[in-house]
């Protein structure tokens, strides 16, 4: 129930984000003036257009003069500053409906991954929590299917302007991007989509199939089954993700790129997932199902939470800091946009995903204790739904952002949605416990 009214409350949001998008230049110029006047973002959106204006000029003051004589010019100037002005407004929708489906569908591809790796690593404390697993992953159909419809609207409907490889005007005065016409193409990018979608999707079907079947063989066929599709999906995985971090995000802003760009997105959904995956054992355990589970499994995933927040934190340092201090153009100004516009989110996440994971978890007493674990989680959720945020809203709708009914609309619509097939998955689990895997005794007396 309490799903359901999420999702209906959430449906709500995000209705009226796209209705009260505008859809003329003149409803987008009264929002930013209205904006403007009550101090909103929309007002910094119009400084940063007159500084860029300013920076240009002084490049050659005379041109200045010469191009501002003629009213001509100046009128097309404005024109396409204002048609741009209504892209941003009209994207925010959109972009916080991506925010959101990618933030709950990278928690359930990130907990589909850790389960890959359970198996493949063979590890013995870890069965008694693959049920947990196997849930939450249970959320990866629905939400690749939401995605993917999202991306035929996008690409081949063209029903917003997220990525502006995608308008054919832009594609003919760029010369950078007619460079990379062969990638960035619509056909390729929305086969792509599917090709790794589909490929996540299906490896989830056939290895939780294969666990059931397992609880009832006689031997471990079912489980080297799984073993072997686990190597091979994991190959699978860590080149399409890559692909899917290029193609979804940084095909955002075309002109830029990182080389760890990829490796930061999984390590966001990897710590993201396991602390689900912490949680949701947390909460099965107080209501008497996982009586099998004790403090040692809850101490193993509270270290992996610590352990991953470090890692995140190693990446978005290595990223930015080489970019900063290398200051090259075509690289810095994807940071630019984020510490001018979106200071506070940009350095707030650093509290969110290290600071206090790293001070509440550090102890090795408190990785034992559940609500210390339980705290940590939320935040650290929360600061990686800021990191997508940062990800995707600089690059869609620039200066003009904020954060109200359509963010707020997405998160309750797939938080609802997550919960109503997470524990719907749970509900209908026979039995919580990986009874015939191998190592299922060894997981049940884990003791660390």
């Amino acid at each position: 129930m309490a799903s359901i009214i999420l999702m209906i409350v959430g449906i709500l949001g995000i209705g009226y984000g796209f209705i009260s998008s505008p859809s003329t230049v003149e409803e987008a110029k009264a929002m930013v003036a209205a904006d403007a006047h009550h101090g909103g973002a929309a007002s910094h959106g119009e400084e940063s257009h007159e500084a860029t204006t300013t920076h240009h000029s002084e490049a050659s003051e005379d041109a200045h003069h010469e191009a501002s004589a003629s009213h001509g010019d100046e009128a097309a100037e404005h024109a396409s500053h204002d048609a741009h002005t209504l892209s941003k407004l009209q994207n925010r929708p959109w972009a916080a409906f991506l925010i959101a489906g990618f933030f709950f569908f990278m928690i359930a591809l990130g907990a589909l991954v850790f389960y890959a790796i359970q198996h493949v690593a063979q590890v013995g404390w870890s069965p008694v929590l693959f049920r947990v697993m196997e849930g939450i992953s249970s959320y990866l159909f629905p939400g690749a299917v939401i995605l993917y419809v999202f991306y035929v609207l996008t690409a081949g409907f063209h029903m917003n302007h997220l990525y502006i490889w995608m308008d054919p005007n832009v594609m003919a005065h760029d010369e950078i991007l007619q460079l990379k016409s062969g990638y960035l193409n619509v056909p390729f990018f929305l086969i792509r989509s599917f090709i790794f979608l589909a490929g996540w999707v299906l490896y989830r079907h056939f290895v939780i199939k294969n666990s059931y079947a397992q609880d009832e063989a006689k031997d471990n066929t079912y489980y080297r089954k799984n073993f072997k599709l686990s190597v091979f999906f994991l190959l699978f995985f860590f080149v399409t993700e890559s692909i899917m971090a290029w193609d979804w995000f940084m095909g955002l802003e075309p002109h830029w790129y990182s080389t760890l760009f990829a490796w930061y997105v999984f390590a966001s959904m990897f710590v993201s997932a396991i602390s689900v995956i912490a949680m949701i054992t947390m909460y099965l355990k107080s209501k008497g199902v996982l009586e099998f589970v004790n403090d040692s499994h809850l101490h193993d995933l509270a270290k992996f939470m610590f352990g991953l927040s470090i890692f995140w934190t190693y990446l978005w340092f290595g990223q930015f800091m080489l970019i900063w201090y290398a200051n090259i153009p075509e690289e810095v100004g994807y940071f630019i946009t984020r510490i001018e516009h979106y200071n506070f989110i940009f350095f707030g996440m650093l509290l969110f995903n290290f600071v206090f994971p790293f001070l509440v978890l550090m102890n090795s007493d408190f990785k034992r204790v559940n609500w210390f674990v339980m705290i940590a989680g939320v935040s650290i959720l929360v600061g990686h739904y800021m990191d997508i945020f940062q990800i995707v809203m600089p690059s869609t709708v620039g200066e003009l952002w904020s954060f109200g009914i359509p963010e707020i609309g997405s998160i309750l619509f797939f938080l609802g949605l997550f919960i109503f097939v997470v524990f719907g998955a749970l509900a209908k689990t026979p039995s919580f416990l990986a009874k015939r895997n191998p190592f299922v005794e060894e997981s049940k007396h884990f003791h660390y």
